[in-house]
């Protein structure tokens, strides 16, 4: 036991040197080498970061002006002339001219009789009330009757004993058709009148049915009479290039207004003229 203590002694005493000229702290780890690729870029990124900067670009102009266009001959002969005292203006608005007193008196003189003329509740129908028009059979007649002279300012060349819906229906297609389409001719003044109320069967055919003429739902017009005094008929006219093309379009305007229109192109019965009526059928106007 005393051999092995004085062993652990000896080299306790031997370690004292080495332990007295040990460094204060551990020394740092020597740098690795970089390869060459690292290196590379590592002097691109010191030169770009050394390089200066690149100058400012020019900014863009956002809308670009016309030229600028020649002053005009009108322009330069306009600034040589002298100028003259500026132009302020009337001192007050112009006050329109009164009417005369006669003008004004005419106009309601014409309001006057339109309203004592009116029919069916329009300024626009002028005529008369008849009534109750009894017919020969049972079929023939028309509960509230009116007898019309003139719609919407075009005169019928004989009065029309109808119904108001059936003159309704006229004044409309005259308005909405047959004025427009003899605008550049017309205007027209007048409407040839080839029947009206006629207790009949239709086209006068034994056994038929009773015509709407026989109710006073129908009309026939078989021509236009112009301002000028031109008569465009519908049996002289339908052959013609000009005017066969205004009476197709007044032809066409009435499919509305009326529940049947017929014209030359239906049948022989209707070469002279346009049967217009105000039937009501389920699948819409007949036309033809």
């Amino acid at each position: 036991m005393r051999r092995a203590g004085g062993v652990v002694v000896a080299l306790l005493v031997l370690a004292l040197p080495a332990a007295a000229g040990a460094p204060v702290r551990s020394p740092h780890p020597q740098l690795r080498a970089l390869p060459d690729q690292l290196i590379d870029l590592r002097i691109g990124e010191m030169a770009a970061a050394t390089a200066p900067a690149p100058a400012p670009a020019a900014p863009i102009r956002q809308y670009l002006r016309p030229a600028v266009r020649p002053v005009s001959a009108q322009v330069l002969a306009a600034a040589a002339r002298p100028a003259g005292p500026p132009f302020l203006g009337p001192a007050r608005s112009v006050q329109p001219k009164s009417r005369p007193g006669a003008m004004v008196l005419q106009a309601m003189a014409k309001r006057q009789a339109l309203r004592q003329g009116a029919i069916c509740g329009d300024l626009d129908i002028q005529g008369d009330h008849i009534g109750r028009v009894p017919g020969r059979i049972g079929a023939c007649n028309i509960d509230d009757a009116v007898r019309v002279r003139s719609v919407a300012g075009v005169g019928l060349s004989q009065p029309a004993v109808i119904s108001c819906e059936t003159a309704r229906a006229l004044r409309s297609w005259v308005v909405k058709g047959v004025k427009p389409a003899f605008r550049q001719r017309g205007p027209v003044v007048e409407l040839k009148v080839a029947a009206h109320y006629v207790c009949r069967t239709r086209n006068n055919q034994p056994g038929a049915k009773v015509s709407e003429h026989g109710r006073g739902r129908a009309i026939d017009i078989s021509g236009f009479t112009m301002k000028d005094g031109e008569v465009v008929t519908v049996l002289k006219g339908w052959g013609q290039g000009t005017t066969l093309r205004l009476l197709n379009q007044t032809l066409k305007a009435a499919c509305g207004p009326f529940g049947t229109v017929l014209g030359p192109r239906s049948d022989g019965y209707h070469r002279d003229h346009f049967h217009l009526d105000v039937a009501d059928y389920r699948g819409g106007p007949y036309c033809r």
